[in-house]
């Protein structure tokens, strides 16, 4: 799997989540460690070593800040992996171990961002889409602090740089907050390699029913959308007859959505029982945590998303877990603090993709022996099709768009 290959370089030379991190439950910043994976992972790699490199830029008083969206740090996905590479990027730059604030609701996303202007950080990264208009906002108000989104693309902003409401898109983002830049990923290209295993796992389960499934956390999540959408233009690269059956827990951004283990189980339980998937792919966020669980006591298998889940969530919980479809965020947080430090971190949208490997799909693991040396062909192909720009992974119309 991939390492720190990606660089400096790409932020000089690049111009497309849900959920949450926490560190303390009181109101004020606080410096938090991420919780300990049961292993390294494979995917999810650090973005930097321990020991900095001479050819990083050392800014050890660079004050790096973390906010996030409600929910958990210890997710054991997108949220916790985030706030990783905030840590990975701030040890790389010798800077001190960044701090973090999770809003207990959304009202709160504006006023914790400004906790952090008030104390004079020099990078505050808030993580997930829904941070958008609070995070601009306070670009724009604060020229001389960095801001990094991640999640928050395409970025739009109206003449004079601050969030445009009616999305008419007249202010070039990348010009009008040089300060700062949001990290988004082809989640489609990700998710149709998931469903490239899907396809063929389907084959290999025993009473196959040439059925596999995936699990939104909300429809109006497009992140979402796009992992399952390319899913299943994936699956059917493999087997155009399958039948790939898909579901949404809410259509909005309460807890339910993305911080509801529980919830995510239950509902799960009842698609499995509906549809009778030989595989359940979660796009949920911490409620995908649930639908995993519920994957795993159907005897069915399980697919992760946003990190290597087999990695993060450990035994006995990985049980049924083949893969995850993966987006590096933990390398592209920690290379964005790089790049700040260098000053070369490019302002708008910066995307990662299959052509810098900013997606993947995670190793097999222990379920190795279930595929063959076609299953790995077919994924490089995919892969080669993508960074080619031939392959489509997202529909011609709607893509990010729920049906």
């Amino acid at each position: 799997m991939r390492t720190r290959t990606m660089g400096l370089s790409l932020f000089a030379g690049l111009a497309v989540a849900i959920s949450a991190c926490t560190g303390s439950s009181s109101p004020s910043p606080t410096t938090a460690s991420a919780p300990p994976s049961t292993a390294p992972s494979a995917s999810a790699s650090s973005a930097a070593s321990a020991s900095p490199s001479a050819s990083v830029a050392q800014k050890p008083d660079l004050k790096v800040g973390v906010v996030t969206d409600i929910g958990t740090l210890n997710d054991k996905g997108f949220n916790e992996y985030s706030y990783k590479g905030a840590q990975d990027g701030a040890t790389a730059i010798g800077a001190a171990n960044p701090p973090s604030i999770v809003p207990k609701d959304p009202s709160e996303y504006a006023a914790d961002i400004q906790q952090y202007v008030d104390q004079k950080f020099d990078v505050i990264v808030t993580v997930g889409f829904n941070l958008t208009t609070p995070t601009v906002t306070a670009a724009k108000a604060n020229p001389n602090i960095h801001f990094v989104g991640v999640d928050q693309s395409p970025v739009c902003v109206d003449a004079q740089g601050k969030p445009d409401a009616t999305f008419a898109c007249k202010g070039d983002a990348k010009t009008l907050l040089p300060n700062y830049t949001s990290l988004y990923f082809a989640e489609d290209q990700a998710g149709y390699l998931a469903g490239i295993v899907a396809a063929y796992a389907d084959k290999a389960a025993p009473n196959s029913t040439g059925t596999i499934g995936a699990i939104g956390g909300t429809t109006l999540c497009a992140p979402c959308v796009r992992y399952i959408q390319g899913y299943e233009l994936g699956a059917k690269s493999v087997n155009p007859q399958i039948n790939v059956k898909s579901a949404y827990v809410t259509h909005d951004f309460s807890n339910a959505a993305f911080n509801d283990p529980s919830g995510g189980k239950l509902f799960a339980g009842t698609f499995i029982q509906t549809n009778k998937p030989d595989v359940l792919f979660q796009v949920a966020g911490k409620t995908g945590n649930g639908v995993l669980e519920a994957a795993c006591a159907a005897n069915i298998y399980g697919i992760g998303v946003d990190v290597d889940q087999w990695t993060s969530i450990g035994a006995p919980g990985n049980a049924c877990i083949i893969t995850s479809a993966e987006k590096k965020v933990e390398l592209a947080v920690s290379d964005a603090i790089v790049g700040i430090a260098g000053g070369t971190l490019a302002a708008g949208d910066v995307l990662f993709d299959a052509k810098n490997d900013g997606i993947s799909v995670s190793d097999f693991h222990d379920k190795a022996s279930l595929f063959g040396p076609d299953v790995t062909q077919a994924i490089q192909t995919a892969l080669a099709g993508m960074k080619a720009g031939t392959l489509k992974t997202c529909p011609d119309t709607g893509c990010g768009v729920a049906k």
